[in-house]
C-alpha cells in the first residue's frame, strides 16, 4: 500500500460527472490548435485541418469554412490562430442535445 493517495483517488469516482446526453457535434477549438505546429501560414491549416469540425456557440462548423471569413493569412503562435477563429464564431457556450 503506498503513501500517495492513489488508492483513495481510485473509490471516489470521477471527478467530474458526465452526462447521459448526446454527443456534441465537432472537436473542441483547442485540441485542433493542439494539432499544429506554428508558426503556419493559413493556406497550410486549411490543408491539414479544413474538413474538420470545430464547436462553436452557433453549433458545429468546418474550419475550412472558419477561416474563409478570417483576413488572416499566417498564425505565428497558437494564441494568434485561436484568436483568429474566436473573432469569426465568437465565443459563449457550446450547445448540447436535450
Amino acid at each position: 500500500m503506498s503513501d500517495n493517495g492513489d488508492e483513495k483517488a481510485e473509490d471516489e469516482g470521477p471527478a467530474v460527472e458526465l452526462g447521459e446526453g448526446e454527443a456534441v457535434e465537432g472537436a473542441p477549438l483547442a485540441r485542433v490548435a493542439s494539432r499544429l505546429h506554428y508558426a503556419i501560414e493559413k493556406s497550410e491549416v486549411e490543408r491539414r485541418e479544413g474538413d474538420t469540425t470545430i464547436r462553436t456557440s452557433d453549433g458545429p462548423r468546418d474550419l475550412g469554412d472558419v477561416l474563409a471569413e478570417s483576413d488572416e493569412v499566417y498564425f505565428d503562435t497558437r494564441q494568434s490562430f485561436e484568436k483568429a477563429v474566436r473573432e469569426v464564431v465568437g465565443t459563449g457556450p457550446v450547445p448540447t442535445g436535450e
